[in-house]
């Protein structure tokens, strides 16, 4: 049954915001509600709540809200010219197949700011983020968010009746839960990489990965460009190499 739903770089390159909604509204739901979690396009949908209700451009909306007061320099969901020509590209064929490959969302416009995976920022950017909501939601004198709404947000959501389907294609997810837009790592032991419980975290489409540990009030942020299989590979060596760095 998913595979009626549309890839999802698709959307918003080929058609509009309303077009979207429209066609995923008349999708049947691939499970029951309360029983299974993985990908989606809820973060889509919800970035199209935001606009609804703000009556704003979700990257406007996120401008004023959060990537200005923190100073999220290069945050946008469309490119200048001189930030295009600074963005990362992937090579140009696949290291583990030799096949082509590229990133379609690099060279075209989209065509509305969906919310799960067309905004653009840097690392800087991205670790100011990841500070913030560390620090419970809080930057440099900026708030954000308050303390309890981002202890919601990093607490597991799921609990032990609904399946988590997400470590089936992420196999170091094994283990964690999920909050409202992140995963929370519940148990030791159960995942590849090392970690704390509480540590929450997530992965781009395209080899971008955050993920925060409260414990060792750590921020780790890797920024690739690899659609293919290996940003997996990458992403668990440099969490291996994180905490192996780490003595006390």
């Amino acid at each position: 049954m998913a595979r009626l739903y549309p890839d999802f770089a698709a959307p918003p390159l080929r058609g509009d915001k309303q077009a979207f909604i429209e066609t995923i509204t008349k999708l049947p739901l691939v499970h029951q509600p309360g029983t299974e979690f993985e990908y989606g396009f809820s973060t889509d949908v919800l970035g199209a709540v935001v606009e609804q209700v703000s009556e704003q451009r979700l990257g406007d909306y996120l401008a004023s809200n959060l990537w200005k007061p923190i100073e999220m320099q290069d945050a946008t969901f469309h490119l200048s010219e001189s930030q295009r020509e600074r963005l990362a590209r992937p090579f140009p064929a696949d290291p583990l197949t030799g096949k082509p490959q590229d990133i379609e969302l690099l060279e075209s416009s989209t065509k509305f700011d969906c919310g799960g995976a067309c905004a653009f920022a840097t690392v800087g950017d991205y670790v100011r983020f990841g500070q913030m909501l560390l620090n419970g939601g809080e930057l440099d004198g900026q708030r954000i968010l308050g303390p309890k709404t981002v202890r919601h947000m990093i607490s597991d959501h799921l609990g032990a009746e609904i399946k988590n389907k997400v470590a089936n294609v992420e196999a170091h997810r094994a283990g964690f839960g999920f909050g409202l837009g992140v995963a929370v790592r519940i148990n030791e032991g159960l995942s590849a990489v090392p970690g704390n419980p509480g540590e929450f975290t997530w992965t781009g489409a395209y080899g971008t990965q955050f993920f925060c540990d409260p414990k060792e009030r750590l921020v780790v942020v890797v920024g690739t460009a690899a659609p293919g299989e290996i940003r997996k590979y990458y992403r668990e060596q440099v969490q291996y190499i994180v905490y192996a760095a780490i003595i006390r």
